[in-house]
Protein backbone atom coordinates (compact mmCIF):
# COMPACT_ATOMS: atom_id res chain seq x y z
CA UNK A 1 0.00 0.00 0.00
CA UNK A 2 1.44 3.53 -1.01
CA UNK A 3 2.20 6.22 0.84
CA UNK A 4 -0.52 8.25 -0.75
CA UNK A 5 -3.37 5.83 -0.24
CA UNK A 6 -2.62 5.64 3.41
CA UNK A 7 -2.93 9.30 3.50
CA UNK A 8 -6.35 9.06 1.24
CA UNK A 9 -7.39 6.50 3.60
CA UNK A 10 -6.65 8.45 6.79
CA UNK A 11 -7.89 11.44 5.60
CA UNK A 12 -11.59 9.60 4.35
CA UNK A 13 -11.73 8.06 8.33
CA UNK A 14 -10.84 11.58 10.12
CA UNK A 15 -13.52 13.50 8.18
CA UNK A 16 -16.18 10.80 8.57
CA UNK A 17 -15.13 10.69 12.36
CA UNK A 18 -15.96 14.09 12.70
CA UNK A 19 -17.83 15.42 10.14
CA UNK A 20 -20.13 12.83 9.88
CA UNK A 21 -21.67 12.78 13.69
CA UNK A 22 -22.94 16.75 13.17
CA UNK A 23 -23.77 16.63 9.16
CA UNK A 24 -25.89 13.45 9.71
CA UNK A 25 -28.44 14.76 12.08
CA UNK A 26 -28.10 17.92 9.53
CA UNK A 27 -29.46 16.55 6.84
CA UNK A 28 -31.97 14.56 8.46
CA UNK A 29 -33.17 17.80 9.79
CA UNK A 30 -33.44 19.09 6.42
CA UNK A 31 -35.22 15.81 5.25
CA UNK A 32 -37.87 17.03 7.78
CA UNK A 33 -38.29 20.79 6.72
CA UNK A 34 -38.51 18.92 3.30
CA UNK A 35 -41.69 16.88 4.26
CA UNK A 36 -42.80 19.89 6.73
CA UNK A 37 -42.71 22.66 3.41
CA UNK A 38 -45.14 19.62 1.96
CA UNK A 39 -47.55 19.98 4.80
CA UNK A 40 -47.43 23.28 4.92
CA UNK A 41 -48.58 23.47 1.09
CA UNK A 42 -50.97 21.29 1.21
CA UNK A 43 -52.63 22.96 3.74
CA UNK A 44 -52.80 26.18 1.53
CA UNK A 45 -49.89 27.58 2.97
CA UNK A 46 -46.77 29.12 1.11
CA UNK A 47 -43.50 27.37 2.76
CA UNK A 48 -41.12 29.56 1.16
CA UNK A 49 -42.74 32.42 3.26
CA UNK A 50 -43.06 30.22 6.21
CA UNK A 51 -39.72 29.19 6.39
CA UNK A 52 -38.49 32.78 5.71
CA UNK A 53 -40.24 33.68 9.05
CA UNK A 54 -39.43 30.43 10.95
CA UNK A 55 -35.72 31.63 10.39
CA UNK A 56 -36.18 35.82 10.68
CA UNK A 57 -38.23 34.50 14.43
CA UNK A 58 -35.41 32.61 15.45
CA UNK A 59 -32.22 34.52 14.44
CA UNK A 60 -33.15 37.38 12.33
CA UNK A 61 -32.29 40.41 15.40
CA UNK A 62 -30.69 40.39 18.86
CA UNK A 63 -34.44 39.95 20.43
CA UNK A 64 -34.99 37.61 18.44
CA UNK A 65 -31.52 35.31 19.06
CA UNK A 66 -32.16 36.32 23.00
CA UNK A 67 -35.39 34.23 23.08
CA UNK A 68 -33.75 31.60 20.96
CA UNK A 69 -30.79 31.14 23.84
CA UNK A 70 -33.03 30.96 26.15
CA UNK A 71 -35.39 28.39 24.82
CA UNK A 72 -31.87 26.27 23.86
CA UNK A 73 -30.61 26.63 27.50
CA UNK A 74 -32.47 23.88 29.16
CA UNK A 75 -31.69 21.95 26.03
CA UNK A 76 -28.18 22.24 25.98
CA UNK A 77 -28.13 20.89 29.78
CA UNK A 78 -30.37 18.23 29.36
CA UNK A 79 -28.42 17.17 26.13
CA UNK A 80 -25.16 17.23 27.85
CA UNK A 81 -26.07 15.02 30.68
CA UNK A 82 -27.75 13.02 27.95
CA UNK A 83 -24.34 12.43 26.47
CA UNK A 84 -22.79 11.40 29.89
CA UNK A 85 -25.26 8.66 30.31
CA UNK A 86 -24.60 7.60 26.57
CA UNK A 87 -21.24 7.37 27.24
CA UNK A 88 -21.95 4.73 30.06
CA UNK A 89 -24.31 3.23 27.48
CA UNK A 90 -27.43 3.47 29.67
CA UNK A 91 -30.44 5.77 28.40
CA UNK A 92 -32.08 8.59 30.57
CA UNK A 93 -35.37 9.29 29.34
CA UNK A 94 -35.92 10.80 33.01
CA UNK A 95 -35.04 14.30 31.60
CA UNK A 96 -38.91 16.08 32.83
CA UNK A 97 -38.68 14.89 36.17
CA UNK A 98 -35.59 15.70 37.06
CA UNK A 99 -35.88 19.28 35.56
CA UNK A 100 -39.08 19.39 38.09
CA UNK A 101 -36.95 18.04 41.05
CA UNK A 102 -33.91 20.81 40.55
CA UNK A 103 -36.41 23.39 40.23
CA UNK A 104 -38.83 22.43 43.48
CA UNK A 105 -35.03 22.00 45.73
CA UNK A 106 -33.94 25.53 44.52
CA UNK A 107 -37.44 26.95 44.81
CA UNK A 108 -37.04 25.79 48.45
CA UNK A 109 -34.01 27.34 49.10
CA UNK A 110 -35.39 30.56 47.71
CA UNK A 111 -37.83 31.15 49.29
CA UNK A 112 -36.43 29.59 52.91
CA UNK A 113 -33.56 32.22 52.74
CA UNK A 114 -34.88 35.17 50.44
CA UNK A 115 -32.67 37.50 52.37
CA UNK A 116 -29.24 36.19 51.28
CA UNK A 117 -26.59 38.20 48.96
CA UNK A 118 -27.54 37.52 45.65
CA UNK A 119 -23.91 36.46 44.98
CA UNK A 120 -24.33 33.83 47.94
CA UNK A 121 -28.35 33.08 47.09
CA UNK A 122 -27.77 32.69 43.17
CA UNK A 123 -25.36 30.25 43.72
CA UNK A 124 -27.18 28.32 46.44
CA UNK A 125 -30.13 27.58 44.63
CA UNK A 126 -28.32 26.64 41.19
CA UNK A 127 -26.36 24.07 43.60
CA UNK A 128 -29.70 22.93 45.23
CA UNK A 129 -31.14 22.75 41.55
CA UNK A 130 -28.18 20.59 40.61
CA UNK A 131 -28.96 18.39 43.71
CA UNK A 132 -32.19 17.94 43.40
CA UNK A 133 -31.96 16.35 39.74
CA UNK A 134 -28.98 14.30 40.94
CA UNK A 135 -31.16 12.32 43.68
CA UNK A 136 -33.67 11.62 41.22
CA UNK A 137 -30.83 9.99 39.10
CA UNK A 138 -29.10 8.36 41.70
CA UNK A 139 -32.18 6.39 42.40
CA UNK A 140 -32.41 4.95 38.71
CA UNK A 141 -28.78 4.47 38.92
CA UNK A 142 -28.79 2.16 41.53
CA UNK A 143 -31.93 0.29 40.25
CA UNK A 144 -29.66 -0.37 37.12
CA UNK A 145 -26.54 -1.09 38.72
CA UNK A 146 -27.64 -3.16 41.40
CA UNK A 147 -31.05 -4.47 40.64
CA UNK A 148 -30.50 -4.41 36.70
CA UNK A 149 -33.85 -2.69 36.81
CA UNK A 150 -34.27 -1.65 32.59
CA UNK A 151 -33.46 2.20 32.90
CA UNK A 152 -36.14 3.34 30.88
CA UNK A 153 -38.94 2.50 32.64
CA UNK A 154 -37.50 3.37 35.71
CA UNK A 155 -36.68 6.79 34.52
CA UNK A 156 -39.88 7.29 32.54
CA UNK A 157 -42.00 6.29 36.00
CA UNK A 158 -39.91 9.27 38.36
CA UNK A 159 -41.02 11.67 35.49
CA UNK A 160 -44.82 10.74 36.43
CA UNK A 161 -43.73 10.94 40.32
CA UNK A 162 -42.07 14.05 40.14
CA UNK A 163 -44.83 15.49 37.94
CA UNK A 164 -47.58 14.86 40.97
CA UNK A 165 -45.22 15.85 43.45
CA UNK A 166 -44.55 19.40 41.97
CA UNK A 167 -48.56 19.51 41.98
CA UNK A 168 -49.44 18.43 45.38
CA UNK A 169 -46.59 20.98 46.72
CA UNK A 170 -47.20 24.40 44.64
CA UNK A 171 -51.46 23.37 45.28
CA UNK A 172 -50.47 23.29 48.83
CA UNK A 173 -47.25 23.73 51.12
CA UNK A 174 -46.05 26.36 48.50
CA UNK A 175 -48.65 27.97 47.32
CA UNK A 176 -48.72 31.82 46.85
CA UNK A 177 -51.03 32.49 50.65
CA UNK A 178 -51.44 35.92 49.13
CA UNK A 179 -52.92 34.98 46.55
CA UNK A 180 -55.51 32.03 47.72
CA UNK A 181 -56.70 34.78 50.23
CA UNK A 182 -57.51 36.87 46.89
CA UNK A 183 -59.65 34.18 45.67
CA UNK A 184 -56.77 33.12 43.54
CA UNK A 185 -55.72 29.37 43.80
CA UNK A 186 -53.28 29.31 41.09
CA UNK A 187 -50.87 26.72 41.44
CA UNK A 188 -47.51 28.96 41.46
CA UNK A 189 -45.89 29.94 44.51
CA UNK A 190 -45.09 34.02 45.24
CA UNK A 191 -42.83 35.91 43.44
CA UNK A 192 -39.24 34.44 44.47
CA UNK A 193 -36.17 37.07 45.91
CA UNK A 194 -35.01 39.22 43.44
CA UNK A 195 -31.46 37.85 44.53
CA UNK A 196 -32.47 35.00 42.88
CA UNK A 197 -33.01 36.30 39.46
CA UNK A 198 -30.32 35.71 36.54
CA UNK A 199 -28.67 38.17 35.25
CA UNK A 200 -29.80 39.98 31.93
CA UNK A 201 -27.00 39.58 29.73
CA UNK A 202 -28.46 42.24 26.53
CA UNK A 203 -30.71 44.92 27.95
CA UNK A 204 -34.30 44.82 26.52
CA UNK A 205 -34.24 41.47 25.38
CA UNK A 206 -34.64 37.71 28.04
CA UNK A 207 -31.00 36.98 27.24
CA UNK A 208 -29.42 35.73 30.56
CA UNK A 209 -26.81 34.17 32.11
CA UNK A 210 -28.15 30.40 31.37
CA UNK A 211 -26.92 30.37 28.23
CA UNK A 212 -23.07 31.13 30.13
CA UNK A 213 -23.94 28.48 32.31
CA UNK A 214 -24.97 25.90 30.22
CA UNK A 215 -22.04 26.35 27.77
CA UNK A 216 -19.71 26.37 30.69
CA UNK A 217 -20.99 23.41 31.83
CA UNK A 218 -20.75 21.85 28.23
CA UNK A 219 -17.08 22.23 28.37
CA UNK A 220 -16.45 21.17 31.89
CA UNK A 221 -18.05 18.05 31.03
CA UNK A 222 -15.56 17.52 27.92
CA UNK A 223 -12.95 17.69 30.23
CA UNK A 224 -14.44 15.41 32.75
CA UNK A 225 -15.08 12.86 29.60
CA UNK A 226 -12.13 12.73 28.00
CA UNK A 227 -9.38 14.17 30.43
CA UNK A 228 -10.39 12.79 33.67
CA UNK A 229 -9.86 8.79 34.87
CA UNK A 230 -13.54 9.22 35.96
CA UNK A 231 -15.06 9.99 32.32
CA UNK A 232 -12.09 7.54 30.92
CA UNK A 233 -13.61 4.35 32.93
CA UNK A 234 -17.11 5.94 32.48
CA UNK A 235 -16.75 5.61 28.77
CA UNK A 236 -14.66 2.51 29.22
CA UNK A 237 -17.55 0.58 30.99
CA UNK A 238 -19.70 2.09 27.93
CA UNK A 239 -17.53 0.04 25.97
CA UNK A 240 -17.35 -3.20 27.51
CA UNK A 241 -18.62 -3.57 31.13
CA UNK A 242 -17.04 -7.22 31.22
CA UNK A 243 -13.83 -5.79 29.79
CA UNK A 244 -14.08 -2.75 32.37
CA UNK A 245 -15.02 -5.41 35.39
CA UNK A 246 -11.79 -8.01 34.47
CA UNK A 247 -9.48 -4.56 34.79
CA UNK A 248 -10.55 -3.93 38.10
CA UNK A 249 -13.10 -1.25 37.58
CA UNK A 250 -16.17 -0.71 39.86
CA UNK A 251 -18.50 -1.12 36.71
CA UNK A 252 -21.97 -0.65 39.02
CA UNK A 253 -20.31 2.67 40.99
CA UNK A 254 -19.78 4.16 37.28
CA UNK A 255 -23.17 2.97 36.04
CA UNK A 256 -24.52 5.17 39.14
CA UNK A 257 -22.53 8.07 38.45
CA UNK A 258 -23.15 8.53 35.17
CA UNK A 259 -26.94 8.72 35.50
CA UNK A 260 -26.41 10.96 38.59
CA UNK A 261 -24.48 13.28 36.66
CA UNK A 262 -26.59 13.33 33.73
CA UNK A 263 -30.00 14.34 36.40
CA UNK A 264 -27.51 16.45 37.97
CA UNK A 265 -27.18 18.38 34.61
CA UNK A 266 -30.89 17.99 34.30
CA UNK A 267 -32.02 19.69 37.76
CA UNK A 268 -29.34 22.74 36.94
CA UNK A 269 -31.36 23.14 33.49
CA UNK A 270 -35.12 23.20 36.29
CA UNK A 271 -33.64 25.59 38.24
CA UNK A 272 -32.36 27.95 35.15
CA UNK A 273 -35.50 27.72 34.00
CA UNK A 274 -37.09 29.30 37.49
CA UNK A 275 -34.86 31.60 38.03
CA UNK A 276 -34.79 33.13 34.27
CA UNK A 277 -38.68 32.87 33.98
CA UNK A 278 -40.31 36.21 32.89
CA UNK A 279 -42.57 35.80 36.16
CA UNK A 280 -40.29 34.83 38.61
CA UNK A 281 -42.01 32.06 40.18
CA UNK A 282 -42.40 28.73 39.57
CA UNK A 283 -45.95 28.07 38.73
CA UNK A 284 -47.59 24.59 37.04
CA UNK A 285 -50.77 26.38 35.86
CA UNK A 286 -50.64 24.54 32.74
CA UNK A 287 -49.37 21.31 33.96
CA UNK A 288 -45.73 19.99 34.72
CA UNK A 289 -45.06 20.26 30.83
CA UNK A 290 -46.04 23.66 30.48
CA UNK A 291 -43.20 24.60 32.71
CA UNK A 292 -40.59 22.06 31.62
CA UNK A 293 -41.56 23.32 28.03
CA UNK A 294 -40.84 19.12 27.25
CA UNK A 295 -37.18 20.21 27.71
CA UNK A 296 -36.07 16.72 29.44
CA UNK A 297 -37.81 15.09 25.71
CA UNK A 298 -36.29 17.68 23.25
CA UNK A 299 -33.06 17.76 25.24
CA UNK A 300 -32.17 14.29 24.07
CA UNK A 301 -32.82 15.22 20.20
CA UNK A 302 -30.32 18.13 20.86
CA UNK A 303 -28.37 15.84 22.13
CA UNK A 304 -28.54 13.82 18.74
CA UNK A 305 -28.30 16.86 17.06
CA UNK A 306 -24.64 17.07 18.07
CA UNK A 307 -23.62 13.36 17.66
CA UNK A 308 -23.76 12.94 21.06
CA UNK A 309 -20.92 15.28 22.32
CA UNK A 310 -21.08 17.03 24.90
CA UNK A 311 -19.06 20.45 22.79
CA UNK A 312 -21.10 20.00 19.59
CA UNK A 313 -24.79 19.69 21.80
CA UNK A 314 -23.81 23.71 22.08
CA UNK A 315 -24.53 24.85 18.56
CA UNK A 316 -26.87 21.95 18.15
CA UNK A 317 -29.25 23.27 20.95
CA UNK A 318 -29.59 26.87 19.83
CA UNK A 319 -30.18 25.19 16.33
CA UNK A 320 -33.07 23.27 18.01
CA UNK A 321 -34.03 25.76 20.39
CA UNK A 322 -34.32 28.53 17.27
CA UNK A 323 -36.62 26.00 15.18
CA UNK A 324 -39.14 25.50 18.60
CA UNK A 325 -38.66 29.54 18.88
CA UNK A 326 -39.52 30.20 15.12
CA UNK A 327 -42.06 27.78 14.35
CA UNK A 328 -44.64 29.68 16.06
CA UNK A 329 -43.81 33.01 13.69
CA UNK A 330 -44.19 30.23 11.11
CA UNK A 331 -47.80 29.67 12.23
CA UNK A 332 -48.50 33.72 11.81
CA UNK A 333 -47.14 34.10 9.11
CA UNK A 334 -49.06 31.48 6.84
CA UNK A 335 -51.86 31.26 8.86
CA UNK A 336 -51.67 27.84 9.65
CA UNK A 337 -53.26 25.42 12.43
CA UNK A 338 -51.26 24.86 15.04
CA UNK A 339 -51.34 20.85 15.36
CA UNK A 340 -49.40 21.38 12.09
CA UNK A 341 -46.95 23.57 13.71
CA UNK A 342 -46.37 20.41 16.71
CA UNK A 343 -46.41 18.02 14.02
CA UNK A 344 -43.09 20.05 11.92
CA UNK A 345 -41.33 19.62 15.38
CA UNK A 346 -41.97 16.11 15.52
CA UNK A 347 -41.14 15.38 12.31
CA UNK A 348 -37.88 16.94 13.10
CA UNK A 349 -36.85 14.71 16.43
CA UNK A 350 -38.50 11.76 14.39
CA UNK A 351 -35.95 12.14 11.65
CA UNK A 352 -33.31 13.01 13.86
CA UNK A 353 -34.06 10.09 16.14
CA UNK A 354 -33.88 8.19 13.23
CA UNK A 355 -30.48 9.22 11.83
CA UNK A 356 -28.72 7.13 14.36
CA UNK A 357 -28.73 4.49 12.09
CA UNK A 358 -27.14 6.59 9.19
CA UNK A 359 -24.34 6.92 12.37
CA UNK A 360 -23.81 3.89 12.49
CA UNK A 361 -23.75 2.78 8.85
CA UNK A 362 -20.75 5.66 8.97
CA UNK A 363 -18.61 3.90 11.27
CA UNK A 364 -18.93 0.45 9.94
CA UNK A 365 -17.88 2.15 6.82
CA UNK A 366 -14.53 3.29 8.99
CA UNK A 367 -13.91 -0.56 10.36
CA UNK A 368 -13.94 -1.59 6.85
CA UNK A 369 -11.39 1.02 5.59
CA UNK A 370 -9.23 0.47 8.85
CA UNK A 371 -9.45 -3.69 8.08
CA UNK A 372 -8.77 -2.84 4.71
CA UNK A 373 -6.05 -0.60 5.35
CA UNK A 374 -4.49 -3.09 7.14
CA UNK A 375 -5.07 -6.23 4.95
CA UNK A 376 -3.13 -3.99 1.78
CA UNK A 377 -0.46 -3.15 4.49
CA UNK A 378 0.02 -6.99 5.16
CA UNK A 379 -0.12 -8.36 1.59
CA UNK A 380 2.35 -5.48 0.26
CA UNK A 381 5.52 -6.59 -1.49
CA UNK A 382 8.66 -5.18 0.97
CA UNK A 383 9.73 -3.18 -1.46
CA UNK A 384 6.17 -1.06 -1.65
CA UNK A 385 5.19 -1.32 1.83
CA UNK A 386 6.88 1.82 3.17
CA UNK A 387 8.67 4.71 1.64
CA UNK A 388 11.82 3.38 -1.11
CA UNK A 389 15.30 3.24 0.13
CA UNK A 390 17.97 4.90 -1.41
CA UNK A 391 20.96 2.49 -3.19
CA UNK A 392 23.95 2.39 -2.12
CA UNK A 393 26.19 5.21 -3.10
CA UNK A 394 23.56 7.52 -4.04
CA UNK A 395 22.40 10.81 -2.49
CA UNK A 396 20.13 10.34 0.66
CA UNK A 397 22.96 7.09 1.30
CA UNK A 398 23.33 7.40 5.28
Amino acid sequence: MTVDARINDWVLQRVIRRVMGPLVPLAATAAALLVGAAMVWGFGGDPVEGYRAMFTGAFGGISEFADTTVKATPLLLVGVGICIAFRASVINIGGEGQIIAGALLATVVVLALPGLHRGVLLPLALIAGAVGGACMGFIPGVLKAYANVNEILSTIMLNIVAGYMMQYLLLGPMIDKAAVEAGNHIAQTKRLSPNSDLPILLGDTQMNLGIVIGAAVAVAVFFLLWRTSLGYEIRAVGGSRDASRYAGMKVERRIVQALTLSGMMSGLGGAVLVFSSVAHRLSVESGPAGFTQLAGFNGIVAALFGGLHPLWTIPAAILFGGLLVGANALQRAVQVATPLVVALSGLVVVFVVSSDRAVRWARRVVERLDAAGSDRADSAPPETAGAPTAPSGEPGQP
